[in-house]
């Protein structure tokens, strides 16, 4: 999207604000009983409850409405928080996108998820939300990745306005506020947040009263606030004799105290604003407007009047991100309004029908649309046919090489492997790297990225002047330009990891594949590991690069070291992860991996790489080009064997990962001069070969998947060393290979500033202490 003006609807008159209030009351009885029939009408034998959050879902009705029924175009995007996923789907259902089959089977097996789900619920959810915060930051990176995908690709279509409502709670979150602060946000005008204000949280009331401190924090950030307090009504109120007072008595409530004034009876409402210290003007205006009246007016807040909040959408600045605060109550219009501890409170059966008599409902037809023909039915209809969106064409097909012509013979890492790599694509498939985008939190030159920056440029919302252009000894070029293919962020791996995910869904969302590529250092994977699973889960394809890793980077110790990061990659659902140790084995894996990006069914990639030059020799490649294939589809495949010797010559079995292959090979090498045979084997992915294993004995098994048994074969058992720079504990289940003995050797304690010999006698990962467990279960 470009900084072209917002839609400017017409000013609404009391008759569409009228309707569009039938149709709140509609959304709010919907929304409530859709949580309702999942705890009280459907048989629950494990005694669990289904759970659902009416309360929370009450306090959204008038702003989704508002956007739904009226404000919303088809391009635009909008992320709804977590608990006001029945109200989505209220709304969907009314406007013709959700099947009536569905409503009663909120969180069940094949119904509605408990949050809306991009890809696993059945009517249109734009973004996967339920990880707090981060739900609502997807729509930030979503518009960043648009701008990006669109510069580049003409046939991307044009996008609306990306819409985040989120709970002020949500605020607590530092994603947010990592995103908000990201220098590019500033410039992207089609941003608009709406904070559902209603000042609870899943435990309490939140204390203290921090609009101003939230609204500075916006503003310091480069954008426009808008704040909806009051209502209309109340405002009129604040405006006769003594109101200024009645407005300043409110407005310096703590929250626990206003909200304590919604669950007293009418009669009691004037005592408790007037108390002890209020005027003889205060007392006569509360005094002048009936106790029913006066008891609505102080319930009049910004977030539930939609003629304020259609007023307000019409003065957003569209050349800046928009952050509107409107204030809600939580359980606006059930029973339950206000209370302290209504979060995950469920109406009983009485008050269930004393909500259906308010909303016009009857509780035995609880999903009756309106009726056909009245104005709230047209309304309905009217709007389903303004938000159609029509199926975008897919883009080009894009060949991507299993293999590139590139040789690798002098010793090199992989992590400067990777940056060769990148280059040689450039060269090499031009349509490959057109679609590749680069990523990194302020990581790009120490993670050998500077060859592919230099190549392609630096992406950035407008282009801006490169002053050392001319500065002979720069080596890194950093031209920024909406061409460019990185995208710098500043240290805060969790908006790399978001924009990650958002750049890795423009396939299904804009149809055009790109294959990003992030690159961190690897001992944050685990700061950057919730929004990364979001992510995924959320549709978006990627690859992730964790580098330097393990204690192998040694002069740096404890404080940048990765000892669990092998076993989140195996763990991670809908990811491969790799740890390749030759170059060669770095190429053929990331065209793998490339090749599974973007695309139906696709998967992302993690990839754990190191600064350790290795002497590529050791990788013993076949000069055969029938057995050098073999070898690439057995490394792409999770590992190879590197001994010439049949595995039914070995005592022992050696299998290594990455960085350690030298010792590997050497305590080989040892043990042969001492008579004891044994085969090695490099493993690019325990993560594939797990698979492998689980598969076994699997009815439909793929091709390709009996790789455990080709490196381990079930005639030839042989006790087993497995040596990583990682946490031993990931290679601990091929002792069931084919029930071998074995002794896992990795890191398991925090290290220390060494040397790279050092640190690998201190871990037990060098080449005496593989010989040494090998001789121990051979008993040599």
């Amino acid at each position: 999207m470009t900084d072209a003006p917002l839609r400017a609807s017409q000013a609404p008159t009391r008759a569409d604000t009228d309707l569009l209030h039938e149709v709140s009351d509609r959304v709010r009885w919907i929304a409530a009983a859709m949580v309702d029939a999942a705890n009280r009408g459907r048989p629950n034998s494990s005694g669990v409850k289904s759970g659902g959050h009416q309360a929370s879902s009450a306090s959204m009705v008038e702003i989704m409405v508002s956007l739904y029924f009226s404000e919303l175009t088809a391009t635009d995007r909008v992320s709804v928080k977590p608990h006001a996923s029945p109200v989505l789907h209220a709304i969907n259902y009314l406007l013709g996108d959700l099947d009536e089959k569905y409503l009663p089977l909120l969180r069940s097996e094949g119904g509605l998820q408990s949050y809306p789900s991009r890809r696993k619920d059945p009517d249109r959810v734009d973004f996967s939300t339920g990880s707090v915060g981060i739900g609502a930051t997807a729509a930030l990176w979503a518009a960043m990745a648009h701008r990006y995908v669109s510069a580049r690709f003409p046939s991307v279509p044009p996008a609306g306005r990306f819409v985040s409502l989120l709970g002020d709670a949500e605020l607590d979150e530092g994603a947010v506020w990592e995103a908000v602060a990201d220098p590019s946000v500033p410039r992207l005008g089609e941003l608009l947040w709406i904070v559902d204000l209603n000042r609870q949280s899943l435990d309490r009331v939140v204390p203290d009263i921090q609009i101003a401190r939230l609204r500075g924090m916006f503003e310091a950030a480069g954008w426009q606030v808008i704040t909806l307090k009051w209502g209309r009504a109340i405002t009129k109120l604040f405006s006769r004799p003594g109101g200024a007072e009645l407005r300043r008595r409110l407005e310096d409530m703590p929250n626990e105290e206003y909200q304590r004034l919604l669950r007293v009876g009418p009669s009691e409402v004037k005592q408790r604003i007037v108390g002890r210290s209020g005027t003889g003007e205060l007392t006569d205006l509360v005094d002048s407007v009936p106790a029913e009246d006066l008891a609505r007016a102080v319930r009049d807040l910004g977030g539930h009047d939609i003629g304020l909040l259609l007023d307000s959408y019409r003065t957003v600045d569209t050349t800046r991100p928009t952050v509107i605060f409107a204030y809600t109550i939580k359980g606006r219009g059930l029973p339950t309004e206000g209370h302290p501890n209504n979060h995950s409170a469920l109406l009983t059966g009485d008050q269930m029908s004393e909500l259906a008599k308010r909303s016009g409902t009857d509780p035995e037809d609880p999903w009756a649309r309106f009726s056909d023909h009245s104005p709230a039915a047209r309304l309905c209809t009217a709007r389903s046919r303004q938000l159609a969106r029509s199926a975008g064409a897919p883009g080009r097909a894009v060949a991507i090489p299993e293999k590139l012509s590139r040789a690798y013979r002098r010793p090199i890492s992989t992590q400067a492997a990777l940056g060769r790599f990148l280059v040689e694509i450039a060269r090499a498939a031009p349509e490959l790297a057109e679609r590749v985008v680069t990523c990194s939190p302020d990581v790009a030159s120490s993670t050998n990225l500077g060859g592919w920056i230099n190549k392609t440029g630096v992406w950035s919302v407008a282009t801006r002047p490169d002053w050392f252009s001319d500065d002979a000894e720069r080596v890194l070029r950093w031209s920024e330009a909406p061409s460019g293919q990185h995208i710098e962020l500043g240290i805060a791996e969790v908006n790399l990891v978001g924009l990650l995910g958002e750049l890795g869904a423009t396939w299904s969302r804009w149809g055009e594949r790109l294959i990003p590529i992030a690159t961190l250092y690897d001992p944050f994977v685990g700061r950057a590991l919730e929004p990364w699973s979001y992510g995924i889960y959320a549709g978006g394809q990627s690859i992730l690069i964790g580098t330097p890793s393990g204690v192998t980077l040694a002069p740096e110790g404890g404080a940048h070291q990765s000892i669990t990061t092998p076993s989140i990659g195996l763990e991670q659902p809908e990811c491969i992860a790799w740890e390749p140790a030759f170059a060669q084995d770095l190429e053929w894996t990331m065209l793998a991996a490339m090749s599974r990006v973007g695309i139906e069914g696709g998967t992302s990639s993690y990839f754990r790489l190191s600064t350790r030059p290795i002497d590529q020799t050791l990788a013993r490649l076949p000069e055969n080009e029938i057995l050098l294939e073999r070898r690439r589809r057995q490394a792409v495949a999770g590992g190879y064997r590197l001994t010439i010797h049949e595995p039914s010559a070995e005592i022992v079995t050696l299998a290594g990962v990455g960085a350690v292959m030298p010792e590997v090979l050497e305590a080989a090498d040892v043990l042969s001069e001492r008579g004891v045979t044994a085969g090695v084997v490099c493993l690019t992915s325990p993560d594939l070969l797990f698979r492998s294993f689980t598969r076994r004995g699997v009815l439909g098994r793929a091709d390709g998947d009996g790789i455990i048994d080709i490196l381990f074969p079930a005639a030839h058992p042989a006790p087993i060393v497995t040596v990583m720079d990682g946490h031993p504990h990931t290679l601990s289940f091929l002792a069931a290979a084919r029930g071998d003995r074995i002794r896992c050797l990795g890191v398991a304690e925090f290290g220390q500033s060494s040397d790279l010999a050092s640190a690998y006698r201190r871990h037990g990962i060098d080449a005496g202490s593989i010989v040494d467990a090998a001789l121990s279960l051979t008993g040599h």
